[in-house]
């Protein structure tokens, strides 16, 4: 039989509703929480401001030679800060990684001067050295179960009276000898402390350095096992191990990535300044983990990036040559620092909480 117009009309609604339209705002909503969510995005927000208020306030800041040179300060520093950023992923850290610069450095340079060697010896025992170091951290944070805070600072202050009274016993001061006129010098040079011409401007080679390193770090961290490892033991170690990972290994490799970050930033020294003052470095671990913490890195492991390294880094370097820009008083560094530690922790708090809000 037909159904009517007026049947039809009054008929109950499917029980299955119509799809309602993509407006695609869900779709926007899940792709800024993901963007949210990465560690690196607070220390980014952080940095642009820093570099906006340098470049309104100090008019020098703006010139192409005056970001090179925050590009080198903020290298320098972020070699460092690479390395220590993974370790602290990995749940550890390491106070002894300012006076293992100076200590790479000292050795290098006075093995080579003492054994009338060349340069290039030295530079290959300070590596040998320098991952011993990191090694025998993480073999003693394994074998104590001791905290990494105890075990490095123990090796901290270790370090920091080898470095003082060997130099005095072999040079009868508090600095090595020049080496600049010895065999392989100028070869190590280019390496670790030449310049490259980039468009007029004189760019030191350990930016391209620090750029590479932090290439690698995060590759090793988003594209390999290692990466998985490292995320694991700093979030739950037993977890981890209870899966088959290699937490020991793991550990122990992170110290000695530490320890070839000192190697190389102690090579850089050496090689710009041609002899080291033993009582360089000390303060300085502190400043690796700010730029880890400015990062995104979680003191409780787990959570953080290569890259929010490297942008904590560049906040060192603009902050630290920003205050000479503007002129100002550079006693006022250090405070400048602590600002930027506090803000850029609690950015990072924040977009964690919007970036998990429901």
């Amino acid at each position: 039989m037909p159904v009517s117009p007026a049947a039809a009309s009054a008929a109950p609604p499917s029980p299955a509703s119509p799809a309602s339209p993509a407006d695609g705002r869900t779709g926007e909503r899940s792709l800024l929480r993901r963007t949210l969510a990465r560690p690196e995005i607070g220390a980014l927000i952080a940095a642009v401001g820093v570099y906006l208020f340098f470049f309104a306030v100090a008019p020098s800041f703006r010139e192409a030679g005056s970001l090179a040179t925050v590009l080198y300060q903020a290298s320098v520093m972020g070699i460092m800060a690479l390395p220590v950023a993974l370790l602290m992923i990995g749940g550890e850290f390491d106070l002894s990684a300012g006076v293992a610069v100076t200590t790479s450095a000292l050795t290098a340079s006075m093995f080579s001067f003492q054994l009338s060697m060349n340069v290039w010896t030295g530079v290959v025992v300070a590596l040998v050295v320098s991952l011993a170091v990191g090694a025998l951290n993480g073999y003693l944070l394994i074998k104590t179960g001791l905290p990494s805070f105890l075990i490095t600072l123990a090796t901290f202050l270790m370090l920091q009276g080898l470095n003082l009274a060997v130099t005095k016993i072999f040079t009868g001061n508090v600095a090595t000898d020049s080496i600049s006129d010895m065999e392989g010098f100028d070869q190590a040079r280019k390496l670790f402390a030449s310049e490259i011409g980039i468009g007029g401007v004189q760019l030191k080679v350990t930016v391209l350095w620090w750029l590479g390193f932090a290439a690698l770090a995060t590759w090793v961290l988003l594209r390999t096992k290692f990466g998985n490892w490292t995320f694991a033991v700093g979030g739950n170690a037993d977890s981890a191990r209870a899966v088959g990972v290699p937490v020991n290994l793991t550990k122990i490799a992170l110290f000695m990535a530490v320890g070839f970050g000192a190697w190389f930033t102690g090579m850089h020294l050496l090689f710009s300044f041609n002899a080291v003052q033993s009582g360089e470095g000390v303060g300085n671990e502190f400043l690796y983990i700010i730029a880890a913490v400015i990062g995104g890195c979680l003191l409780t492991g787990g959570y953080g990036s290569a890259i929010g390294s490297v942008i904590g880094a560049f906040i060192f370097g603009m902050v630290s040559q920003g205050i000479v820009y503007a002129n100002w008083n550079p006693d006022w560094f250090k405070f400048f620092l602590g600002v930027m530690l506090l803000i850029a922790t609690l950015v990072n708090l924040w977009v964690r909480r919007t970036a998990t809000r429901r």
